[in-house]
């Protein structure tokens, strides 16, 4: 029952972010921020993780077909499928879940407990359309940035690791590279990132904005916005694929 409970809470919460906003610069300026906090404070972290999955994967690949006669340009071929299928929407978000996520949840929960939201209603400002539906905003603009960003430092990694490592040369990769592409496995990494984007957004807002308590429930409501996050994100990273690989 409790369930069901915060699921009904949940679609209800939903449909209170977007209504027309009372002032839209006020609204522009908030999501621009948002944005900035979301999107270019995550690169760094986003970068060093995706770098080095693609170097991993790269000369893990390398290892496992080194007794078998397979072509060394499939390399080239493996990293780039991986990276764009799998890797970089996949683990980018569930990374970001527990940077912007987190942020989310914790920054809303202390503001729900110094009745912060309470003034913002008061006030005559809708608080879920203007510190919730900012936020939801700035994710689906700025995720799929970061997932493409991700992707390409992936492939750069493990171009890097192969030629530097003499596993193959960078004639060999980059033919792998363009090997059996198929312009749909970009739309289905683009279609991941808008996916987890809304998941991990409107999951961390959603444990954010209904803490009740102190500081020690604003810290279980930013785990619970984590573990949550990262679970939807793999249930539904499986759904996405069965649908559109079929």
């Amino acid at each position: 029952m409790n369930i069901f409970y915060h699921f009904g809470r949940y679609i209800s919460f939903l449909g209170s972010l977007f209504r027309r906003p009372e002032n839209m610069s006020m609204y522009w300026r908030e999501m621009l921020r948002q944005m900035y906090d979301i999107g270019v404070t995550s690169i760094p972290i986003v970068a060093v993780v995706a770098t080095f999955i693609g170097a991993v994967t790269a000369v893990q690949f390398a290892y496992q077909i080194q007794d078998f006669l397979i072509p060394l340009y499939y390399i080239g071929f493996i990293v780039r499928d991986s990276m764009i299928i799998e890797m970089a929407p996949t683990i980018s978000c569930m990374i970001l879940a527990g940077k912007v996520g987190s942020n989310m949840a914790s920054e809303l929960g202390n503001m729900r407990i110094t009745e912060q939201i309470d003034a913002l209603e008061i006030m005559g400002i809708n608080s879920a359309s203007y510190l919730i539906g900012t936020k939801i905003i700035a994710s689906l603009i700025m995720i799929p940035l970061l997932i493409i960003i991700a992707a390409f430092l992936g492939i750069m990694g493990g171009m890097v690791a192969t030629v530097t490592s003499d596993i193959s040369t960078l004639a060999e990769y980059e033919r792998g590279l363009h090997a059996f592409f198929i312009p749909f496995n970009v739309s289905m990494m683009l279609i991941k990132g808008v996916t987890f984007a809304y998941i991990l957004s409107t999951v961390s807002c959603y444990q954010g904005y209904f803490v009740r308590g102190g500081a020690i429930q604003i810290g279980e409501a930013s785990t619970r916005a984590v573990v949550y996050s990262n679970i939807l994100i793999l249930i539904f990273d499986y759904i996405i694929a069965f649908m559109l690989l079929q």
